[in-house]
């Protein structure tokens, strides 16, 4: 038999049973459309994670205490304003490197206030991690060496106090003590689970008068290139440990970053796609189930084709070929409803979506050998009916 006419007459089989077609079809849409949906989740939110991280800045290398890998425990700082010397004097130049003191505190202006995460930092960070200014300016390295009271707030820690009005030259409370404010951050949203509109910058020895500490929580540095980042990390280790050698420090790159984030998140992908490929397993033995009973139906067919000179091989391809078929065009149907689901969901939620072109083969392909792995039996059984059997058959 000719393969036009295999699948002339597999088309025909189908429209014979449309209802049963597509209910048989229906699970194979479902499980393909499940899997483009889920990967394009999973994608999304694995690149829009590592957009976040480089959004940091470039080529950028965070020194603090303890080890940093998932479950370890925080480590309490020992660093202080005189390590903040030895990392400027590694890095070569001030311009370079930052240091952060962290805490959450209320800040109050007027009858409003708001709990926000406030960064004592140097007059560098925005060079370093590349913060933009709304209205206003940063501090300064005057401010940072005197220890003066002005703060620079988030984008939606000024519009929760000041509403719509300019929050440069107003007065914020913090722990009790008036700052002045001299600038306001460009709206940035959220990066690796924090709202980084959310926060209130002031000078690094400001905040440690303020909360009665002299310690450092971390430091960040700005490394010339990508080449000398290993290096640097080694060195502001060995001189940290050298300094505090009851401590154990850790220096991480945006590389180990993604490294970890991308390996959580592509697991997660995976699981998400296999989960999805359990519908695709039932929809194939719906398939089989299906093409089972289409065998038993077609008994006297079979036997009538094959007393006219049909070969086994011709009638177990006829029945592979409406199988493939059930699936390929479910499979098609589920891959533009995955894409238009996965479209809408990025649309309408802050769920971010990607649709992958090796996602899009991965479901057809799948699609089609559940249709070959499924109607193989089926099909075989086709081609070893005896066709006298066949014909004597109600």
């Amino acid at each position: 038999m000719r393969m036009a006419e295999a699948w002339r007459v597999a088309m025909d089989a189908l429209r014979a049973n449309r209802m049963r077609s597509l209910l048989t079809m229906l699970g194979m849409v479902i499980g393909v459309a499940a899997v483009v949906v889920l990967v394009a989740l999973g994608t999304g939110t694995k690149n829009t994670v590592e957009a976040q991280v480089e959004g940091l800045g470039s080529n950028l290398l965070i020194v603090v205490p303890g080890q940093v890998s998932l479950g370890a425990a925080p480590t309490v700082s020992r660093m202080d304003n005189s390590d903040l010397e030895a990392v400027v004097k590694i890095a070569g130049d001030r311009e370079r490197v930052t240091a952060n003191l962290a805490s959450g505190e209320i800040v109050r202006a007027g009858n409003a206030s708001t709990f926000t995460t406030i960064n004592g930092v140097m007059e560098t960070t925005p060079k370093v991690f590349l913060r933009d200014i709304k209205s206003g300016s940063y501090f300064t390295r005057t401010d940072v060496d005197t220890g003066r009271r002005v703060a620079v707030l988030g984008a939606k820690v000024a519009r929760e106090l000041f509403g719509e009005r300019d929050a440069v030259g107003q007065q914020v409370t913090v722990a009790g003590v008036r700052f002045r404010v001299v600038g306001v951050f460009e709206p940035l949203g959220q990066s690796l689970g924090i709202d980084r509109d959310n926060e209130v910058h002031m000078p690094i020895t400001t905040a440690q008068r303020l909360f009665g500490t002299g310690r450092v929580d971390a430091f960040a540095v700005k490394a010339p290139d990508r080449e000398t980042i290993a290096a640097l990390g080694d060195e502001l280790i060995a001189e940290l440990s050298r300094r505090h050698p009851d401590t154990e420090f850790s220096a991480v790159t945006q590389e180990q970053i993604l490294g970890v984030l991308g390996d959580i998140l592509g697991i997660l992908t995976t699981v998400l796609a296999a989960i999805a490929g359990i519908s695709l397993l039932v929809g194939g033995v719906g398939v089989s189930n299906i093409m089972l009973v289409s065998v038993r139906e077609r008994t006297r067919e079979i036997g009538l084709r094959k007393a006219v000179g049909a070969r086994p091989r011709d009638i177990g391809i006829q029945f592979l070929l409406e199988a493939v078929l059930l699936t390929t065009v479910g499979g098609v149907v589920g891959i533009a409803l995955g894409i238009g689901a996965a479209v809408l969901t990025s649309a309408l939620t802050p769920v971010p979506s990607a649709v992958t072109a090796w996602s899009i083969a991965l479901a057809f392909g799948v699609s089609a050998a559940v249709g070959i792995i499924f109607g193989v039996v089926p099909a075989q059984r086709a081609g070893r009916l005896d066709p006298v059997v066949a014909l004597r058959s109600d």
